[in-house]
């Protein structure tokens, strides 16, 4: 069996030119010890034979059972439901973002975005992609056809981050823009207003929408390791700012948790599932915390009913 461990540092995965080789590398990397797959495509399938009862209908009977047994047998099946995913990837200028070596924000975003198409595909589900800043950039409606996965890997690679973040309106415009509700991925750094934020994810829910939430953040923006004077760098049209970053980590480092626990609160209000993530975490962990929320939120679902 390939060693497929090796290509789920982001690291290393930044140095493979083609996304859709990286996408598979840390799909198949990662399912390759499941023993059976949690995502089931749109099918019917055949469940078991039970005997005919008055009033069943003839077309389900298995005539080549009747052949073998002289009895007549009705074919039950089993109808599954099709998913319909939309990965919505933040594509605004702080994506941009990359600090000691690590791969930018936006590149490891990608890595996400196109692993979960290709996942999602691969379990002949459809998928759709929505690439914004404050406004939607490009969209790809979904899709369960092999090839929506190059037309998605296209437009992820032709991104180039720029603007700021408004993902509020945008969370409001694709709300009213999905038709047959689905699994809205949303993956960002979030630098908006939190407030702004869960009203558009709350609009989501309201639309019957399952949601989950990746909150990709770079290790800098949540250690804060800087010592000395540093002149930070604006994004989204924010200027340069000359600082002792001593004074200011405290201050840094509760603003963030401040942010980060409302931003969670809301979303288990909301029945959303939240991730927060570093771009140096490895993509199977990733994967791992997505396929947790989305099966324990199956759970919650059939012990609801």
């Amino acid at each position: 069996m390939p060693d497929y461990q090796k290509y789920l540092d982001p690291r290393t995965l930044n140095k493979i030119s083609k996304l859709e080789l990286k996408a598979r590398l840390i799909v198949e990397g990662f399912v390759s010890g499941l023993h059976k797959s949690p995502y089931h495509g749109y099918s019917v399938e055949f469940a078991e034979h039970r005997e005919y009862v008055p009033g069943d209908e003839i077309k389900h009977i298995d005539w080549k059972v009747y052949g073998r047994t002289d009895r007549y047998y009705i074919k039950e099946f089993e109808e599954e439901t099709n998913l319909i995913s939309y990965i919505l990837l933040d594509v605004s200028e702080s994506m941009e973002y990359g600090s000691g070596g690590e791969v930018t924000k936006l590149a490891y975003g990608s890595y996400v975005a196109a692993s979960l198409a290709y996942l999602i595909l691969r379990q002949q589900d459809s998928v759709g992609l929505g690439l914004f800043n404050n406004a939607i950039e490009s969209f790809v409606p979904p899709s369960s056809h092999p090839s929506r996965l190059k037309h998605v890997i296209h437009e992820i690679e032709s991104a180039r981050p720029a603007k700021k973040t408004d993902i509020g309106i945008i969370l409001h415009d694709m709300a009213e823009r999905m038709g047959k509700r689905g699994l809205v991925v949303l993956i960002s750094d979030l630098f908006d207003d939190v407030r702004k934020v869960l009203f558009g994810l709350r609009h989501l829910r309201h639309k019957k929408h399952e949601v989950i939430l990746f909150h990709v953040l770079d290790p800098f923006e949540v250690s804060f390791p800087f010592q000395r004077m540093t002149l930070f760098e604006g994004l989204e049209e924010y200027p340069e700012l000359l600082a002792d970053p001593k004074a200011l980590r405290k201050a840094y480092i509760e603003e963030v948790g401040s942010f980060t626990a409302e931003l969670r609160k809301g979303c288990i209000r909301d029945n959303i599932d939240y991730v927060q993530i570093t771009t140096d975490t490895l993509l199977d962990v990733a994967l791992a915390e997505y396929l947790a929320t989305r099966m324990s939120g199956r759970r919650r679902k059939g012990a609801a009913g």
